[in-house]
């Protein structure tokens, strides 16, 4: 159904930014993240949910909150905070409680502080969440207490929660109380009826719709643990809340052991960045979920916990040479859903890549059009690039010609609906006024501006979006060799040349010292110091002598932060620090930035860049690189400046540190004879030694030692296993 229409009276239209509301800060609330293929839940550090606790928490299955209140009580008051962490693997979260004082009742002796102990253990798994609360008795005395869980679902569509309002909703059923469990259910307006099922063990002493009361009598030294199962979808019977934890547990933790297998490990003699790596691969192992097609790393939690094209098309670029099955599964699942007709509500043109999936109630009734999105300009070139990439990285000729006609009709919509003008460069204009104004990775509503602050108006030519295009069209060349087909060989690689041209003269700004931003649509330059420039650096477009003037600008005082590159010049007319795209630092754009310096050789800049990120990380919760970062300069003896509602873990800055770590080392991959290669390799100051095992290639595996010998490196192979060999290139 089109907005235009029914839907008009159902959302209120003012709300169609997409923007996400900061009404309370990820900051005061330490919120504690979990998630499993399709399901992920944000409690604060109690292991709580309540509407008065942060609008954003809850327990969410494929865009619904399917609970938005959990709240433990100890004998009706709020138990005291002792301790709250994700394990390192992200398999559990568990906080430490004990009760405050309590003064006596019906005559009984005052219950002083600290002596019942509360251990609140969780996870998901298998569309559920398992709770198990564990109460030991400290006191030399019997105790008597109470414990209470209050509960109830919302069912609110993730973009209700994000702030989208709705003039109507669906019907809320009644719930059904059983003896050990409560099911609440609510039929939308789309017809689907969304249920959450809550299982107790042992049984409550008392229990309604809303709450279960246990009454515990706790000897001195006695343990006693209550489970909770808390179920999105209907699940098998004959098991109990105690069974499906301990089993379910299991299963979780070898599903995490068996996808970090998979990759390359690297260690350092720098604990404080090994704890980053570790959360860091931990963080895309919960991130990365099954499809038909192959692993597919989701965006990130709270707000992206679903399928994009662009994040998980970088995402892949970063980890694709300590994990190349993520590529893979990458390309094959947005082939699979490759747009095949024109859809101007979806912003689909034949041959585009998918921007984004959502299967809540409001996708589902085109109250936001996001249920198969299609509007973003980036990811069609991206995904030929990233086939090249992993064609080079694997030399697996088998999935290049599996996804040749994706490609082809990739190369197509570059060539035609992408170049609406026929001047040469892709433009993204959106089809109708509910998709986003902005279509590259800067996608909030003010992210394309020229030098005075006026929003820049369509059709808009991105300065990466050319970057990549003329990368796409040399990988698609390589592709295309490789398959025997010479003729569209040479074609495409005379189009990326014919690009490189127009796009230096059109993009660069000697007066600006780097490339423009973007031009509109009537072909003038956004005048514009960003740090989109740097994208040119990474796919090699940038002509050699342009290179240093890049870098000069975007590692002067006002782009560079001492944390990273910032996303617009502190010169900028519309540069805060505080905004989504105007001013922030975001990791994975510097990721890529790096890698762009390394290509033209400017080390030492992309090794600032890596020690940047690096301090800045050590300042984060569980050492873990946000989504973005405000871009306030770096003071000495003060940490960087959270953003208040970034997702982490994100993806694409989980994995930035890997590609943080390839640029340093020059990593790269010569399959054809079997080698690891090594570009100019050098490690920053923070970091003496590293070993790096399970690099894999076709049927070998490498084990090495890195020792950072001044400006360049010193290597030591561990072990070998297969006809794999090294090429270290010195400077």
């Amino acid at each position: 159904m089109p907005l235009s229409e029914a839907v008009k009276d159902v959302v209120d239209p003012t709300a169609l930014d997409y923007v996400i509301a900061a009404e309370t800060s990820h900051i005061e609330i330490t919120p504690r993240s979990l998630k499993s293929e399709d399901t992920f839940a944000v409690f604060d550090a109690h292991g709580d949910a309540a509407p008065e606790l942060g609008g954003n928490l809850g327990l969410f299955h494929r865009d619904t909150r399917h609970l938005s209140k959990l709240f433990l009580s100890f004998c009706n008051v709020r138990p005291l905070l002792l301790s709250s962490t994700v394990r390192e693997d992200n398999a559990t979260f568990t906080c430490d409680m004990t009760n405050p004082h309590l003064a006596a009742r019906d005559g009984s002796a005052d219950l002083q502080h600290s002596l019942i102990h509360l251990r609140r253990q969780r996870f998901l798994f298998g569309a559920a969440c398992h709770d198990c609360l564990t109460l030991h008795n400290f006191d030399v005395a019997p105790r008597d207490i109470e414990i209470a869980f209050d509960f109830s679902a919302d069912f609110a569509d993730l973009f209700e929660v994000r702030g989208a309002r709705r003039a109507r909703k669906g019907e809320f059923h009644a719930p059904r109380v059983a003896q050990d469990s409560v099911a609440l259910a609510y039929t939308g307006l789309d017809g689907r009826t969304r249920r959450t099922v809550l299982q107790f063990e042992p049984r409550p002493s008392e229990l309604s719709g809303e709450r279960a009361l246990y009454r515990i009598a706790l000897g001195p030294g006695e343990t006693l643990g209550l489970y909770i199962e808390i179920s999105c979808e209907a699940r098998d019977g004959g098991r109990s809340a105690r069974q499906a934890f301990r089993s379910a547990l299991h299963s979780a933790r070898a599903r995490l052991r068996e996808r970090n297998a998979r990759a390359a490990v690297a260690t350092s003699s720098n604990q404080y960045f090994n704890d980053g790596l570790h959360r860091a691969a931990s963080d895309l192992a919960i991130l990365v979920t099954d499809t038909p097609e192959g692993a597919y790393p989701y965006a990130g939690v709270p707000w992206f916990s679903t399928v994009f094209g662009r994040d998980a098309l970088i995402t892949a670029f970063q980890t694709l040479w300590m994990d190349p099955t993520i590529a893979r599964g990458v390309l094959l699942h947005l082939a699979a859903n490759q747009a095949k007709d024109f859809d101007a509500v979806a912003d689909a043109e034949p041959g585009k890549i998918l921007h984004e999936v959502r299967y809540g109630e409001m996708a589902e009734l085109g109250e936001v059009p996001f249920r198969r999105y299609y509007g973003s300009v980036d990811s069609t070139p991206l995904f030929v690039m990233l086939a090249a990439s992993y064609f080079e990285r694997t030399g697996d000729v088998e999935t290049v010609r599996a996804l040749w006609s994706s490609l082809k009709a990739a190369l197509d919509w570059i060539a035609v609906h992408g170049d609406r003008d026929g001047d040469g460069f892709v433009e993204y204009h959106r089809q109708t006024d509910e998709g986003l104004a902005n279509q590259g990775w800067k996608d909030s509503h003010d992210s394309i501006s020229h030098e005075d602050g006026s929003l820049a108006k369509g059709p808009i030519a991105l300065v990466e979006v050319q970057a990549y295009v003329y990368a796409a069209w040399l990988g698609a060349a390589r592709l295309a060799r490789a398959l025997g087909l010479d003729r569209e060989a040479a074609a495409h690689e005379a189009r990326a040349g014919v690009l490189r041209d127009r796009f230096d003269a059109a993009f660069f700004d000697a007066g600006l010292g780097t490339y423009v931003l973007a031009l509109d649509g009537e072909k003038r330059p956004c005048r514009v110091r960003s740090s989109n420039a740097g994208h040119a650096l990474f796919t090699g477009v940038a002509r050699p002598e342009r290179a240093g003037r890049v870098v000069e600008a975007l590692m002067s005082t006002a782009s560079f932060s001492g944390w990273g590159v910032r996303t617009l010049s502190a010169e900028s007319a519309r540069y805060n620090p505080m905004s989504y795209h105007n001013g922030s630092v975001w990791p994975h754009d510097n990721s890529l930035i790096a890698m762009g310096f390394a290509r033209y050789g400017f080390k030492a800049e992309a090794l600032r860049i890596f020690e940047g990120l690096f301090r800045a990380s050590i300042s984060f919760d569980l050492r873990r690189l946000p989504e973005l970062f405000c871009g306030f300069p770096r003071a000495r003896n003060l940490g960087p400046v959270s953003y208040p509602v970034a997702c982490a873990p994100q993806a694409w800055a989980s994995a930035a540190p890997f590609a943080l770590m390839q640029a340093a080392l020059g990593l790269g991959f010569d399959v054809g004879r079997g080698r690891v290669t090594f570009d100019r390799p050098s490690l920053p100051d923070f970091l003496d030694e590293l070993v790096i095992r399970h690099i894999s290639l076709r049927d070998g595996v490498l084990d090495l030692k890195i020792l950072r010998a001044g400006a360049s490196a010193a290597f030591s192979v561990l072990s070998r296993v297969g006809d794999v060999g090294l090429i270290v290139e010195k400077p």
